[in-house]
């Protein structure tokens, strides 16, 4: 395996004209333009015809996480305006504990213009369920790299009540404009259920109730996985290589059963988006940590960003990924879960070998962005060909733009 540490992202760039950004998506969600690669071969097609590219038997992976309104805005005294971007939860730390938590919490935040607020709590008045609130935000530490700040308020809401009532729901900064009340619903998957996320799984964004239909009357198996999306998602790489990128850690969440439908489609899937490639592929490193440490808490089965290739610079002899998710149904069981829950740094990048995912369905990426590495990793150089022909043929660009599919 190729060592992506050496990898220098400026050969992974291409020219992205700002009129190709997609600012706002198409009227009709699966009337975007559906690029197709198979096997070497582009061509072009609209994504309500995606079934048509799927075979029957196969199973597709979606990520069923709902994007929160995680930007708070407070105003001071002053007249000077803070913004808190929720990051991940600090306490409670369970993302559904979270968002029923009455009284108080604390989060894991990005502060904006935060030389402006130098001391004592943010206090804003809002009104939650038909009653008035007081919302009080207060720095618990302030770290490199990791902010704390504990959020109180009365009146018997919870979180995520105050959130709905209080937040923006975060878009892409390259939109380079403010949320709209048209994002509310179409920057959110029509299957997203699980909030957590600050930026939404965008290759979802194509699929619609009709869509959903059509994959089931092909016999093409559905099946949900979360990752809740982090803001490093946006992260550009200012490393001349990519050992100097540090990768964000994403909370992950399986159900026994998806794994057990895994393993019955001979451990192979189609994912849909970036985010399910990077769950899934975790998936085989998190059974193997188990082979060795079947004791393991859901913190020491986290995978961290270069144990592919550390394992296999190690030259330790490989388990089958059946073996790896098989030692995870084991692990399950031992301590008495219904679903598998850790988080992942995981990077792939060109000289990562797939284990799970056969085909990807996903947008068009940022240049030199990690997920455009993603892409490479599965279709080697002929990225640039597919990006060449997008960029030839109109398509349109990153979260709201058009679709891919790519089948190695």
């Amino acid at each position: 395996m190729l060592d992506p540490r050496n990898i220098s992202i400026k050969d992974y760039s291409y020219d992205l004209p700002d009129e190709r950004i997609a600012k706002y998506p198409v009227k009709k969600r699966d009337e975007s333009k559906l690029l197709v690669y198979r096997h070497g071969e582009i061509s072009d097609d609209h994504f309500y015809n995606l079934p048509d590219y799927l075979p029957s038997g196969a199973l597709i992976v979606f990520n069923n996480t709902r994007v929160i309104r995680a930007r708070l805005h407070f105003l001071k005294s002053t007249g000077a305006l803070i913004e808190i971007f929720c990051l991940e939860p600090e306490e409670p730390r369970d993302y559904e504990q979270m968002f029923q938590t009455v009284g108080s919490c604390s989060w894991s935040v990005l502060v904006g213009n935060r030389k402006k607020w130098k001391s004592g709590p943010l206090v804003r008045q809002l009104t939650v369920g038909g009653r008035a609130t007081e919302l009080r935000a207060e720095m618990v530490s302030d770290e490199p790299g990791m902010t704390i700040v504990r959020f109180s308020w009365d009146g018997g809401a919870t979180f995520a009540e105050v959130l709905e009532s209080a937040g923006e729901l975060p878009i892409p900064p390259y939109l380079n404009r403010k949320t709209e009340e048209s994002d509310l619903s179409t920057y959110q998957t029509v299957y997203s259920k699980v909030k957590g996320s600050v930026a939404a799984p965008t290759a979802g964004l194509h699929f619609t109730e009709r869509e959903l239909s059509a994959l089931d009357a092909k016999g093409v198996e559905r099946d949900e996985i979360t990752l809740h999306v982090g803001a490093g998602t946006f992260k550009p790489v200012k490393s001349a290589t990519m050992a100097g990128h540090m990768m964000h850690s994403e909370f992950i969440s399986v159900k026994r059963a998806s794994i057990e439908k895994l393993i019955a489609h001979d451990c192979h899937c189609i994912a849909v988006g970036t985010t399910s490639v990077r769950t899934l592929e975790s998936l085989y490193y998190i059974g193997v940590l188990l082979e060795s440490h079947p004791d393991a808490d859901d913190s020491q089965i986290a995978v961290s960003q270069w144990l592919p290739y550390d394992y296999a610079e190690q030259e330790k002899h490989p388990i089958t990924v059946r073996h790896a998710l098989e030692n995870i149904l084991a692990y399950l069981d031992r301590n008495g879960l219904h679903t598998l829950t850790t988080t992942t740094r995981i990077i792939i990048a060109p000289g990562y070998q797939y284990k799970v995912v056969r085909a990807l369905i996903t947008n068009f990426h940022q240049p030199q962005s990690t997920l455009l590495l993603l892409v490479s990793a599965l279709v080697g150089d002929d990225w640039r060909r597919i990006y060449s022909h997008a960029l030839a043929s109109d398509y349109r660009f990153l979260s709201y733009g058009d679709s891919s599919l790519l089948i190695p």
